[in-house]
């Protein structure tokens, strides 16, 4: 049977999670697997892999076929720097243990690169996050001065605003005290003089009616009469 070590990805969308198993060949890439090798996790940085490494080692030596992201993984890992150094012990060129210590070093290097390229990783990440904090303390800066710049704008006009009427109002009231008839108090009327009590007139006496005529009177009255 023709073997293939090659990716499966399982995992939720935008955060897949492949699994690095042994397949047949001629079945599709998603048929069931001949053996799980390990895990790959690609959401974190470096990506994170558990491996069956002897297992992986086993494949490789019976001439698994590897896709290329299969092969990338198990070079980096040290699966393939195993098969050859176990290739050299089998030809006689070193001995078991001169390939353990080769190996050894190889390994060495390997997590000490991997050290420098995550400390690497780690600053950047530092250096952007204080980049980025930067960025928003100016960003709140600058809003808080717009802010503030608005706000004595607005005062301003405020002021200006209330001039305005104090000006407005002024002039309508000279105006309105201008037009309004000055209510002159009522000057006081010259007291008149207190008349003085009128003396009640004693009602003048009535002449006396002409005096009775006297009896000689009517005589010479009677006589005349008679000579007529």
């Amino acid at each position: 049977m023709a073997t293939k070590i090659r990716l499966q990805r399982h995992g939720r969308k935008g955060q897949p999670i492949y699994h690095l198993v042994v397949t047949d060949s001629r079945k599709k890439r998603d048929g069931k697997a001949v053996e799980r090798l390990g895990l790959v996790d690609a959401n974190v940085h470096p990506r994170k892999v558990e491996l069956n490494f002897e297992r992986a080692v086993e494949w490789v030596k019976n001439g698994a076929e590897m896709s290329d992201t299969a092969r990338s993984i198990l070079s980096t890992e040290g699966v393939l720097m195993k098969k050859h150094l176990d290739a050299g012990v089998t030809k006689g060129a070193f001995d078991q243990a001169e390939a353990d210590k080769r190996f050894e070093a190889w390994l060495a290097d390997k997590n000490k690169k991997a050290e420098v390229a995550a400390k690497s990783v780690s600053e950047a990440a530092e250096a952007e996050k204080k980049k980025r904090l930067e960025a928003e303390a100016k960003i709140k800066e600058e809003r808080a001065k717009a802010i503030a710049a608005r706000e004595a704008e607005l005062n301003a006009e405020a002021e200006a605003a209330v001039a305005e009427e104090t000006a407005e109002e002024a002039p309508a009231a000279e105006a309105t005290e201008e037009a309004a008839p000055v209510e002159e108090a009522p000057a006081e009327e010259p007291k008149a003089e207190e008349a003085a009590p009128v003396e009640e007139e004693t009602p003048a006496e009535e002449p006396k009616a002409e005096a009775e005529e006297t009896p000689a009177a009517e005589e010479e009255t009677k006589e005349e009469e008679k000579k007529d």
